[in-house]
């Protein structure tokens, strides 16, 4: 199954890198962010890629034309440098699709721009390019395969933490319960689509706004509810975290190690 993979966006939250590169090139530990998401689902097999490109779009190009995979395999060096042989490889079956959808495109037109590579799939992946989690990505395809569902989309809890308010015209202030209580969830990506979803798509529009509210008023939008490990990278902050978490060696986005 495809997968396509938003890389457009200017990542402006994440200003102390994504001057010098764009966001999905923040590297987590000795790879970039994107890289994870895609060893991820290449992982449960997904290995055919579809980049959707925009903000510094050859700095993403550039890294795969020159992918050095010395540095996430073992490899063993001899005559003094002149013979290398790799003891394992990892993007060397990996289909990577690189499509120019502009600088200021929103997530809804960067699909659509790469509808043309998707015609022939009846369903397909897609995904934002700052989100990692374990997520077991195959039993999300299984529910949704057995649904008349048109597009599914993993939820997770919050992970701020702020209180949500309920009040009335006054002011008066009805409940204040803490949002990791509340039963509230987000929007963690992890989208499993169907072709149809383009006939409720409309030229300008956001994906999760209109399109998706089209789906919920035919009951053909559905979400796949995960309490398990999921983080984003929005800020500095959050790239720091996961910077910490991976450098313990206990990623638990990181699948493809579990059964090493």
């Amino acid at each position: 199954m495809k997968v396509v993979l938003f890389c457009g966006g200017f990542g402006m939250r994440m200003r102390e890198f994504s001057e010098a590169v764009p966001k999905p090139m923040v590297p987590i530990g000795y790879r970039p962010i994107l890289w994870h998401v895609m060893k991820y689902y290449a992982h449960y097999g997904h290995k055919d890629f579809i980049l959707c490109l925009g903000y510094k779009a050859d700095a993403i190009k550039n890294y795969f034309l020159q992918y050095n995979e010395c540095l996430s395999n073992d490899f063993v060096l001899s005559k003094g440098g002149k013979d290398l042989e790799l003891l394992s490889r990892d993007i060397d079956d990996w289909k990577i699709t690189f499509v120019d959808t502009g600088l200021t495109s929103n997530i809804g037109q960067r699909l659509k721009i790469a509808q043309k590579h998707l015609h022939l799939d009846e369903m397909f992946l897609a995904n934002y390019t700052d989100g990692l989690s374990d997520v077991q990505i195959p039993a999300v395809i299984r529910s949704f395969e057995q649904s008349r569902s048109t597009a599914c989309f993993v939820s997770v809890k919050p992970r701020a933490s702020f209180h949500l308010i309920n009040s009335d015209a006054r002011g008066s202030v009805k409940s204040i319960e803490h949002v990791a209580k509340s039963g509230a969830r987000m929007n963690g990506g992890f989208f499993v689509l169907r072709q149809e979803i383009f006939s409720y798509m409309r030229d300008g529009e956001e994906l999760i706004e209109e399109p998706f509210r089209r789906l919920i008023g035919e009951g053909k939008l559905m979400t796949h509810s995960h309490d398990g490990y999921w983080a984003c990278m929005d800020t500095f902050k959050e790239r720091q975290e996961l910077e910490d978490v991976f450098s313990r060696g206990n990623a638990p986005w990181a699948v493809w190690n579990k059964q090493q």
